[in-house]
């Protein structure tokens, strides 16, 4: 009797043990320091916070910075590791970094600097030259000369890419300075050629004949297509060469990239930096009216080029999520897609049911989890414990 009770038993317990579980999410969450020079919370304040988020769901990593004040890395970092968190980094690569490097900054086709953003202080948003051997090698030096001995596990790479179309046209077209112009024709294209046909065609340089996520914009001029390609490996290949030096330094490598059907203006090659990164952070961010929002982008690219056809009529809804998620899919590295918690009326308007709704998109892909930007510091908390 007692043996059939055992069998019995073994018969439930074994097929129940062995189905699948679901997943559970990953977090990493963001802690915005403010700028380089006195930061805009103590120690104590961080801790405090991130304690309470922890409590709430599951965190894995914590990305900081980018202030150059060592004690609160140190004393953050203590409680971290002690409850088993990764601390990373939060490090600006060619932006934001005027005040702390000998930086040259990009140029158009022209030879000008193209317009910066001001969305706050110490968030400029001017971009340097991504092939000046200065600019580079300038940012691994900061973080050997400011940040190796603060007790980071790994580094998180910002602002790795050109301007936007923030700066209109000006700010795509770029970098135009000699060393880039060298670069592009080691790619087979010629700067001088593609500045002749913009100033021939006018916006109809850039119309596009179709869009698909896996393959993005196709481009009707064969020159902007090949300008687009040539700046993609450029600005990407600086940015590995950047992640590789860190990396041999036994850091882990986190990106933060703009959506895929933005991210070849500005340089970024997912291809490239998708092996070049432990993890990437893809910023969808549909409900962001600022830099890397991807409707406040794509607004600004039909306005800066009203004279371009063949750009859809995109509204940012779930299917267009499920998109932007789908054609990151071939990327070798984890993926961790950026869901903007951080609130406010005028820039972020963001509500539970909208973190809530972006995140059930990250999972249906099987994701690693999700990044939850930009400062979980002025995060409400109703949009944390929804994820619970």
């Amino acid at each position: 009797m007692i043996k059939k009770i055992v069998y019995l038993l073994i018969a439930i317990i074994i097929p129940v043990a062995c189905q699948p579980r679901s997943a559970e999410p990953g977090y990493i969450v963001q802690v915005s320091l403010g700028g380089w020079h006195s930061p805009d919370y103590t120690a104590d304040q961080l801790v405090a916070r991130i304690d309470s988020v922890r409590r709430l769901i599951p965190v894995e990593k914590v990305i900081i910075g980018w202030s150059l004040d060592k004690d609160i890395y140190r004393e953050v970092g203590a409680y971290l590791h002690a409850n088993g968190i990764r601390m990373l980094l939060w490090l600006p690569v060619f932006a934001e970094t005027e005040e702390v490097c000998d930086n040259v900054p990009a140029v158009d086709l022209w030879g000008e600097v193209p317009a910066n953003y001001d969305l706050a202080a110490g968030e400029g948003f001017r971009f340097n030259c991504p092939s000046d051997p200065r600019n580079a090698p300038g940012v691994v030096a900061l973080y050997d000369r400011s940040f190796s001995d603060c007790g980071f596990d790994g580094v998180f790479l910002d602002r790795i890419r050109t301007q936007s179309f923030v700066s209109g046209v000006s700010g795509v077209l770029s970098c135009g300075c000699p060393v880039c112009a060298a670069r592009f024709a080691a790619e087979g294209v010629d700067l001088a050629a593609v500045k002749a046909a913009w100033e021939a065609d006018g916006d109809r340089f850039l119309s596009v004949t179709g869009y698909a996520p896996e393959t993005g914009f196709c481009f009707a001029d064969s020159l902007a297509s090949a300008f687009f390609r040539a700046k993609g490996h450029i600005v990407s290949g600086a940015v590995a060469a950047v992640a590789d030096s860190l990396r041999s330094r036994g850091l882990e490598i986190g990106m933060d990239l703009y959506a895929p059907f933005m991210a070849p203006f500005v340089g970024q090659d997912y291809a490239i930096l998708s092996r070049h990164a432990d993890f990437i952070k893809p910023m969808l961010y549909r409900m962001t009216f600022a830099p890397a929002g991807m409707g406040f982008e794509y607004d600004l690219l039909r306005k800066a080029i009203p004279g371009a056809s063949g750009y859809p009529d995109f509204v940012m809804d779930v299917d267009f999520l499920e998109s932007q998620l789908a054609a990151m899919e071939s990327c070798p590295c984890a993926k961790y897609p950026g869901i903007e918690i951080n609130w406010r009326a005028d820039i972020a308007p963001t509500t539970p049911e909208y973190v809530t709704e972006s995140l059930a998109a990250i999972l249906r892909h099987h994701y690693s989890g999700a990044v939850l930007s930009w400062n979980i510091m002025e995060a409400p908390d109703a949009h944390i414990a929804c994820l619970k």
